[in-house]
């Protein structure tokens, strides 16, 4: 079998049981009959490319991955094929998300994970495999917001720490303060400083980022009501981490809001060892970009769409 057939097998397969599409839809979407595709399913299963999942990588993915690093100066990049569904985007992230999770923390010894919020953190803690670090504490990065919700940062916190047993800390606040002032009170005092002396320890961190279209949980959910998504892209603003809005070089904007954020400073991440950014879709590119051009991250979690299309900003052709 050449190469271009094993990797169309391997796209067949990933079509079928990752994102349960038809064969009839996946003969539709890569231009081969049904008959072949039925055909492909047999191989993978006869061949033991599939056993649960699918055991093998995407040459297309592997490739950008190499790119990813190389051009950006990440220590890694995890590269997975786009859904046809958007909506399938953060659990098909969340899936390698938290692959890529289990096997750093099996051989990394890390004592402090600090981390975020967002419907991709959710879908890696659905689908990290219970462990036993009773040593390892959790740590909320960002306060959270005044109202439930299942992707809260108190929720994503605990459930986190449940899953592994471990110890879970949180920023407990809310994500935004009613003012500069306000946030600057509450700072003050020796609990918060405390722990964002803690979050400064932290071995790892695991976040996600934010666009600025109603895709974006934060600018549905959490945004206080005297801002405006206008009012932050007339400062330049192209997205979130932990709350605070960067601009196309992933600096923070001159905008009220980023004054009132009670979050860690985004400089902290460039002094953690391993700061992951799993998020995805083409609505995310530009947040993406400037994450990495300010090196906010040292791994990326993304899916194949929106990889490229980011190595096509950084390289000035996207």
């Amino acid at each position: 079998m050449s190469e271009d057939d094993e990797q169309l097998r391997v796209r067949v397969a990933w079509l079928y049981f990752m994102e349960g599409l038809t064969q009839a839809d996946i003969a539709g979407k890569l231009g081969i009959t049904r008959l072949r595709a039925n055909r492909l399913l047999g191989e993978a299963r006869e061949s033991g490319l599939v056993n649960i999942q699918v055991n093998a990588r995407l040459a297309d993915c592997v490739e950008l991955e190499r790119q990813l690093v190389q051009e950006t100066g990440l220590k890694d990049a995890v590269v997975v094929p786009t859904p046809a569904d958007q909506d399938q985007i953060a659990p098909v992230l969340g899936r390698a998300t938290a692959e890529y999770l289990a096997r750093h923390l099996g051989e990394t010894r890390v004592r402090g994970l600090g981390i975020g919020w967002g419907a991709t953190l959710r879908e890696t803690i659905r689908h990290l495999r219970p462990d036993n670090f009773p040593e390892l504490s959790i740590n909320s990065m960002m306060g959270g917001l005044t109202h439930g919700l299942e992707i809260n940062t108190f929720e994503i916190a605990s459930e986190f720490a449940r899953r592994i047993n471990g110890q879970c800390n949180y920023l407990a606040a809310p994500i935004y303060a009613g003012s500069p002032r306000s946030r600057d009170t509450i700072l003050d005092q020796d609990v918060f400083q405390e722990t964002f002396q803690r979050l400064a320890t932290n071995d790892v961190a695991l976040l996600s980022v934010g666009d600025l279209s109603r895709r974006s949980l934060l600018i549905r959910y959490g945004l206080p009501r005297d801002v405006t998504v206008d009012s932050l892209r007339a400062a330049g603003a192209v997205g979130d981490i932990m709350g605070t809005f960067l601009d196309s070089w992933g600096k923070p904007v001159k905008h009220a809001v980023n004054r009132r954020v009670i979050a860690a400073p985004v400089e902290m991440l460039r002094n953690i060892a391993t700061s992951i950014v799993a998020s995805g879709g083409l609505n995310k590119t530009a947040i993406l970009a400037g994450v990495l051009r300010a090196k906010l991250c040292s791994v990326l979690v993304v899916d194949e769409a929106a990889a490229r299309a980011v190595l096509g900003i950084l390289r000035g052709t996207g």
